[in-house]
């Protein structure tokens, strides 16, 4: 959709009432953004959105017996090696047990190496080994190519924008962790 027609579109539909998203293209929020309809329909978009992105990865999980919870867990240890457990746990939001699955399985097959911290024998240290990496750079790349075109398709205001979004959901502490991050 060109911006003559997404502009002629709202002239016709200023409310975007009659808004689908199978023609939308590159949809634009109308102007009354926060009704009932819209809130619904960036919720709707985010559902659809993030499982689209996650099923990029399917495919590769499958082939090692593994699931989206161990992709989450690989992303975050190769983010910040020497990860603790207790920092993955508040960055997936999931419970110890759920985590202690999680753990186990990336540990029995060799993907992820826990250390005792240096200062802190109690504390547990989380990197990926080299196994562990090149499968986390396998599924990073299948997510980048997903993202990308997205992205790409979007242009960069939309991607700003989005970012905000996504940013004002956060609460104070994953803002916390995302910096920690890089």
């Amino acid at each position: 959709m060109t911006p003559f027609s997404r502009l002629a579109q709202r002239r016709l539909d200023p409310l975007g009432e009659g808004a689908n998203v199978g023609n939308m293209g590159s949809p634009a929020a109308p102007a009354l953004f926060l009704r009932e309809t819209e809130v619904r329909r960036g919720i709707e978009l985010l559902a659809f959105g993030h499982g689209a992105l996650l099923r990029a990865g399917d495919e590769a999980l499958e082939r090692h017996g593994l699931g989206r919870a161990h992709a989450r867990a690989l992303y975050f240890i190769a983010r910040r090696p020497d990860l603790t457990v207790t920092d993955l746990l508040g960055l997936l939001g999931i419970t110890k047990q759920s985590l202690g699955r999680v753990l186990g399985e990336l540990t029995e097959r060799a993907l992820v190496i826990t250390e005792q911290g240096a200062r802190d024998r109690r504390q547990k240290l989380l990197r990926l080994s080299e196994a562990g990496a090149a499968l986390e750079a396998e599924l990073f790349e299948l997510f980048r190519r997903k993202l990308a075109a997205a992205y790409a398709s979007a242009g960069q205001d939309a991607v700003g924008g989005f970012w905000a979004v996504l940013d004002g959901l956060l609460p104070a502490e994953h803002k916390r962790l995302l910096a920690q991050l890089g």
